[in-house]
């Protein structure tokens, strides 16, 4: 079998490929059979388009060059290396995929010498995984239904569930698939994990609290959403009191970005909550998306890793979506799954009466609750 020569891509098909990723109306594993591109390269490159944005129009015109002054020179290059450390150490406390996702294979730094860097094996660099099969679609379709069902079961017993029904699969298999799905068992364990470097974990603060009103506490979640070709994530900021969802992003990867999206439209349209739940999602630890919080005084609170109770309000809801809605269709687009699930979260604020809140709807609770206590 002949090998594959590397290829190279002009910057305007790059341009061309990461736009329709920005875009978000396809799945990656659609673009990357549309453009004949691995879905991670057009995650890199989609990153690196945004990353680049603000250069589109153009850069301060400096002053004229002053004379070279050794000493403020010197001091400089102290700088730049005291900087250089600090980047060094920021980029070695993501995941691999993010340090892979920072390599930039046009740059005159050798590909080697970025990934010894990033502290990344050069196996790991042109490491290129096969696009998810059909086969593997259907398998993480029913573990997403098995999770709702069964949160305790971890991958031993999802795979022994899978096997009764026919499926032949092994742990490792269903392990993996659980990982690209983000889901593992819901279960206490003991407190052996140890947050990453600039990945500051903060308490959970929800324990014996007596929730009683809207704004009080929101809470914040990731959930796997299966279409009829590939994949989405669906990221929502519910109001724990009244159930209420705020708001929602739907995205083709499972990045930070679209979360920080949906938190500041919430703080946008409803102010701010005394308390913010999450779990210990690496979108949820990150700088990017604290900040916010914290900027907003804001009382962070976060599930412990793998916890039984973790994020239990926005469990409820991904359970109810998905049976009344998710799993009643199947999306052909990224676009056709943005709004139906839009339609269908405006049909779950507006008229779906829940019991737990004797009846009345989360629109109901939210505004009605507020609008008796600003009267009070």
């Amino acid at each position: 079998m002949t090998k594959r020569s590397r290829r190279t891509h002009s910057p305007a098909f790059k341009a061309k490929v990461a736009l329709a990723a920005v875009k978000g109306e396809k799945t990656l594993a659609e673009l990357a059979q549309q453009f004949d591109v691995h879905p991670n390269q057009i995650t890199t490159w989609k990153t690196q388009l945004l990353e680049g944005a603000a250069g589109v129009f153009g850069q301060d015109k400096g002053l004229a060059e002053a004379p070279v002054d050794l000493k403020a020179l010197h001091a400089k290059i102290g700088e730049l290396a005291l900087e250089n450390g600090f980047f060094v150490r920021r980029a070695h406390q993501g995941g691999a995929a993010e340090r892979k996702a920072m390599i930039d294979r046009d740059h005159d730094l050798p590909v080697v010498r970025q990934a010894k860097v990033l502290n990344l094996a050069r196996s790991t660099v042109y490491y290129e995984p096969r696009p998810v099969s059909a086969e593997d679609l259907a398998l993480m379709r029913r573990l997403d239904e098995l999770h709702l069902d069964y949160p305790f079961a971890g991958a031993r017993m999802l795979r022994s569930l899978l096997r009764r029904e026919g499926a032949q699969i092994g742990r490792r298999h269903v392990a993996t698939l659980m990982k690209r799905m983000g889901i593992e068992a819901i279960y206490r364990r003991p407190n052996t994990s140890k947050p990453g470097l600039g990945h500051k974990i903060y308490p959970y603060l929800l324990r014996g609290l007596k929730i009683e009103r809207p704004n009080q506490v929101w809470a914040m979640d990731i959930s796997y959403i299966p279409m009829r070709r590939g994949f989405v994530y669906l990221a929502a900021v519910v109001d724990v009191f009244s159930r209420r969802v705020l708001a929602h992003r739907v995205s083709i990867t499972m990045e930070t970005v679209f979360c920080v999206e949906a938190l500041q439209e919430a703080l946008a349209k409803h102010g701010r909550p005394e308390m913010f739940n999450t779990d210990q999602g690496s979108q949820f630890t990150s700088l990017d998306f604290t900040s916010v919080l914290l900027d907003a005084k804001i009382a962070i609170s976060m599930d412990g890793k793998g916890a039984w109770r973790d994020n239990v309000f926005v469990e409820r809801l991904w359970r109810t979506v998905k049976y009344e809605e998710v799993y009643l269709r199947a999306y052909d687009s990224v676009s056709e799954a943005r709004a139906s699930i839009s339609r269908y979260l405006a049909f779950y604020n507006q008229g779906r009466p829940h019991s737990s809140l004797d009846e009345r709807t989360p629109d109901e609770a939210y505004f009605g609750t507020q609008a008796m206590v600003m009267a009070a």
